[in-house]
């Protein structure tokens, strides 16, 4: 495929985006007063802390933010839309920059966060800035908006190699670290992190020279003190020399990273605390307060312990700096917020699910030495959201994403119901005729308990062999064998080191596709089918799930990057490594044949023998899901990564040919749905209520600028983009 047809293809939204709302209404309208109150400040927190994400997805999306609310807090949308008409935009362009906008705000950022690819306007530069200065926001004050403009526009429609998608040194973007930082400069950090048993989750790193290096913790403090949990003389400067290396180099950890935006969110946090309706709520509120305040990883994780035991609530929340999805090493999280609410009759199948994990546990395809000690039974419930403060709304959350307090503590399981609703397709490529009406029929079930099972028994099983401060193991290492060499433990997990910090750059991906193959595995079971209901169309269930799985494999070529050759997205790598897996096992299982479309284009059809999902798939399945557990258990990173990279190959050696296969994927990509989400309010006789919109562009900008309505964001916004831009945008460079 040629460049230009690459950028056409990829990095224009399109016109077609479906919009959907997050409808929760029937279930906020349930709540006491009490719990609304304790709804509406927590969701507060979700949207103000959403807004770190800017500074998280690129080095112009805080000014695109800014920019664009100032223009719509002056005019409605609706006027600049007409504006950009009166001015010559067609059509065409007008709907381009109305899916452009919701876009942006769907994605707090301009960088697609489902792929990690950047997207552009699709309509001429000279065209966007004649509207922004044309506006009365412009007029009004010409210097200001004139100069904004100036400092993002280049950015705004650059598609150098470097900016196109996410990824260290010049090959890709990433705000996690500074522009000069390169994959070694993230390793040494590591190891210096790991010395000092710091966790990278909350932080960004900016390399100040060849020698000397800052590490920033994310908080509302600044300045010194001491980080509850951490060595007493954490902030400050350290001297380290790497493993293997002469020459010492400087480290400093600061705190203060969006620290007014934190701030506000930590207020938040103290007002939820005044309508928390147990001591549990209470008591989360004080660790959140502490972590967010503090910048302390420790105290959010003790903030987890008791989270966990708040059992069935009403409304529920998790509030962290928690997937490591953009990050290209891997080890530093996303800020993510929630808040929802539990629908307790619908979440009791999943409650006997959970009553029976024990015993289905053991159907996993490894030794019970490789499962985890005691199976702590989780609160597992279905979720209406109210508000997702992020780039991203997933179907379900295993949390938390601590693996220490997930084996010894326990977690939760979450399912989003309204997201999930919405996720199912209404139409599909790549199916056969034959199976698309049963495809449609079964899509929902389908997906609802592949979700639950990949959550609960996928995020949720198997055990990490590690070893404590005091030298204890916690297996036997004179009886428990490795499955692939019969040979005894050879390798753990050393005291402070996590399933993070032992696979950077594969982890996020390859235990997305050990959930999955989890979910697949065990889906045929006939318990697990008679709890959800499928005595009778469990044989259809499971068929529609594994050919679902196939379909993704070859849909996630869409997210592969032939010219960098890496995958932009975590679960759709996933996914094709499972593809390939099927593919290997042979015997006429799986078939992808290319055909010629309706259209008269070229078409791809993928077949599966669903006689042979059980004789041929679950066997396959079972011995690959083994050997990813294996690696995963004893923290073998060599063989983990040989393993999953060799899967994760997209060549047009061997028989299929995924490399001009992608051709044809990217032809007949479907543009992601954008969610537009509620907002709540307190009326004049202060009670909550629920503020609705349409979903459209329309309603996606009414509810940002409704939700930060009387603030002063865009000041903050801009003041903290201001400095520290010259940190992370490379085309600065040539102005210092």
């Amino acid at each position: 495929m040629s460049d230009s047809v690459y950028m056409e293809e990829l990095h224009h939204l399109r016109p077609d985006t479906e919009f959907c709302l997050l409808e929760c209404s029937a279930a906020f309208n349930k709540l006491s007063q009490q719990e609304k109150k304790y709804a509406h400040y927590l969701s507060r927190a979700c949207w103000y802390g959403g807004l770190i994400v800017l500074y998280q997805v690129s080095p112009e999306s805080p000014g695109i933010f800014v920019l664009l609310h100032r223009l719509f807090n002056v005019q409605t949308f609706q006027q600049i839309q007409d504006l950009a008409k009166f001015q010559g935009f067609t059509e065409d362009e007008i709907q381009a920059f109305r899916i452009y906008v919701a876009g942006f705000y769907m994605n707090f950022g301009n960088y697609a966060s489902y792929g990690n690819i950047k997207f552009i306007p699709n309509f001429p530069k000279e065209k966007f800035e004649r509207l922004v200065l044309a506006s009365e926001a412009g007029k009004s004050d010409i210097e200001g908006i004139a100069g904004l403009w100036n400092s993002i526009s280049y950015r705004i429609y650059s598609l150098e190699e470097r900016h196109r998608e996410f990824g260290l040194g010049p090959k890709g973007t990433s705000t996690y670290y500074s522009f000069n930082c390169d994959m070694d400069d993230a390793k040494l950090a590591q190891e210096f992190m790991l010395s000092k048993n710091l966790s990278a989750f909350n932080t960004r790193l900016i390399k100040k020279s060849l020698q000397e290096y800052e590490i920033r913790l994310a908080s509302s403090e600044t300045g010194d003190g001491i980080i509850p949990g951490c060595d007493e003389r954490l902030l400050g400067s350290h001297e380290f020399t790497a493993e293997g290396a002469d020459t010492p180099v400087t480290f400093h950890v600061t705190r203060g990273d969006y620290s007014k935006l934190l701030a506000k969110v930590v207020t938040c946090f103290e007002k939820a605390k005044e309508f928390a309706t147990n001591e549990t709520e209470s008591l989360m509120m004080d660790g959140y307060i502490a972590s967010f305040t503090m910048g302390s990883v420790p105290s959010h994780k003790d903030m987890s312990r008791i989270w966990i035991k708040n059992k069935s609530p009403a409304v529920e929340t998790f509030i962290a700096f928690l997937e490591c999805y953009k990050d290209p090493f891997g080890v530093r999280g996303e800020f993510e917020a929630f808040v929802g609410f539990v629908n307790k009759e619908m979440s009791a199948k999943y409650e006997v699910l959970v009553n029976n994990t024990e015993r289905l546990l053991k159907n996993l395809p490894w030794p019970a030495e490789y499962e985890m000690d005691q199976f702590l039974k989780p609160d597992t419930m279905l979720v209406d959201l109210l508000a997702y403060g992020a780039s991203w709304v997933p179907g379900g959350a295993n949390i938390p994403n601590y693996g220490d307090i997930r084996q010894d503590d326990g977690f939760k399981n979450t399912m989003f119901f309204n997201k999930i609703k919405i996720e199912s397709p209404n139409k599909v490529t790549f199916i056969d005729d034959r199976d698309k009406d049963l495809f449609f029929k079964m899509s929902l079930h389908t997906l609802e308990l592949h979700v639950g099972l990949h959550e609960l028994y996928g995020h949720g099983s198997g055990k990490l062999f590690s070893e404590d401060f005091d030298g204890n193991l916690n297996f036997d290492i004179n009886t428990v064998r490795h499955t692939e060499t019969g040979e005894e433990i050879r390798s753990w997990y050393k005291p402070g080191e996590t399933w993070d910090t032992k696979f950077p750059t594969i982890g996020a991906s390859y235990e997305e596709c050990r959930a999955e193959c989890v979910a697949l595995y065990m889906i045929d079971n006939e318990d697990i089918l008679r709890i959800f209901g499928h005595e009778h169309d469990g044989d259809d269930v499971v068929y529609v799930d594994w050919l679902t799985l196939a379909r993704l494999g070859l849909v996630s070529l869409e997210f592969y990057t032939p010219e960098t050759t890496t995958w932009r997205q975590a679960h759709m790598n996933a996914r094709f490594v499972i593809l390939r897996v099927l593919l290997e096992a042979g015997q006429g299982l799986l078939e992808i044949s290319e055909i010629t479309g309706s259209d008269g284009k070229p078409d791809l059809v993928i077949r599966m023998d669903r006689q042979k999902i059980l004789t041929v798939a679950k066997p396959a399945i079972g011995n690959f899901l083994r050997k990813l557990q294996v690696y995963r258990s004893t923290g073998d990173f060599e063989e983990g990564k040989k393993l999953y990279d060799h899967y994760s190959e997209v060549t047009d050696d061997g028989d299929i040919k995924f490399l001009s296969l992608r051709e044809i994927v990217v032809a007949h990509r479907t543009p992601r749905k954008i969610l537009v989400q509620h907002n709540t309010v307190i009326d004049e006789v202060d009670n909550v209520a629920l503020k609705s919109y349409e979903a459209s562009p329309e309603g996606m900008v009414q509810s940002f600028m409704d939700r930060f309505l009387g603030s002063n964001v865009d000041e903050i916004i801009e003041e903290l983009w201001l400095q520290d831009r010259h940190h992370f945008d490379d085309t600065m460079e040539s102005e210092r």
